[in-house]
């Protein structure tokens, strides 16, 4: 079988946004090919190398790639709607979010071995006592440790990416039991699943893409926790009755300033809030926009380019 690869350049910041896009096409695989990931391996595996050029990571280009494959005969529908949706994408980050050139290059490659190894690039991974599984991989967990399965051929979110561990490690750390969490742009679902197995009362997922809403659904019935979350189609929750006792977005900086006033109104006073997506240069920026309505520090955490906090209510 045969397969469009499309390439989409654009920026780190973006690069999440584009590749949810990406994900309405495809169901073989996005991947992102981030510069600043070869630069971060360089660094921390160095003393396994006799010799690095210093001037590679001079040479190469700072542009994120998110790459998709998309089936021959479904290629030019594609096409035509996924430029519709990267120009609306560039259209509504106007101002917020730098998303690059969106430039888009297409070709031909022969996939016939492409699931198979991109089914083989997943493995169990553990978080604390957490393990997330892709649903193809049997994954026995030990003893006090929660098993979480994720259908990854359907969203983003499997627990690769830094900022997915940081949120799983933070709600191990704050979640208490019979706690209601509220996963704002919840994708796989992984955030949600992860916090009813680990004795969360309730979890409700929201967000705007009808592809995460529909995995994040599959993906509870695969968890066996269907009657434990609730999926809602929306930015956030239009019944301000609902409030969490932990709340958790990982989205991206510029897109948490917007939500700030609406994200407060379901967080529940002394509640917990966990935000992730955050990039080194935006860090000042939401905890001012936070701290101005009512929100108190209570812990920071670094992985890569990449920072999650973790925010009390206290007005």
């Amino acid at each position: 079988m045969k397969f469009t690869e499309f390439t989409i350049t654009t920026t780190a910041e973006a690069a999440e946004l584009v590749s949810d896009i990406l994900w309405n096409y495809t169901n073989y695989g996005v991947a992102i090919c981030d510069v600043n990931d070869i630069i971060e391996l360089i660094e921390k595996r160095r003393g396994f190398w006799d010799y690095i050029d210093d001037n590679l990571t001079e040479d190469l280009e700072k542009d994120v790639l998110v790459k998709a494959y998309v089936a021959i005969d479904e290629t030019e529908k594609a096409d035509i709607s996924l430029r519709e949706d990267l120009e609306n994408l560039r259209i509504n980050a106007e101002g917020n979010i730098s998303v690059g050139s969106l430039e888009t290059v297409k070709r031909e490659v022969d996939g016939d071995d492409w699931i198979e190894i991109w089914r083989k690039h997943y493995r169990p991974m553990r978080f604390g006592k957490v393990w997330v599984c892709p649903e193809w991989i049997e994954h026995e967990p030990g003893e006090g440790e929660v098993l979480v399965k994720i259908d990854s051929n359907m969203a983003f979110g499997t627990g690769e990416h830094e900022t997915t561990s940081m949120c799983i490690d933070l709600i191990q750390k704050y979640l208490n039991p019979t706690d209601v969490v509220i996963d704002v742009g919840c994708g796989s679902g992984i955030l949600g699943i992860a916090s009813v197995k680990l004795g969360a009362k309730q979890a409700i997922l929201t967000d705007i893409d009808f592809v995460a809403v529909k995995s994040a659904l599959h993906n509870g019935e695969l968890n066996g926790v269907s009657d434990k979350i609730k999926v809602v189609r929306s930015n956030l929750l239009d019944d301000t009755s609902l409030k969490g006792d932990v709340v958790v977005a990982n989205i991206t900086a510029d897109v948490l300033k917007i939500l700030s006033e609406s994200v407060k109104r379901n967080v529940k006073e002394n509640g917990i809030l966990i935000m992730s997506g955050i990039i080194h240069s935006k860090y000042n920026e939401v905890l001012t926009t936070y701290s101005a309505i009512g929100f108190s520090l209570r812990e920071k955490v670094v992985k890569g380019e990449w920072i999650a906090i973790v925010m009390e209510r206290t007005e």
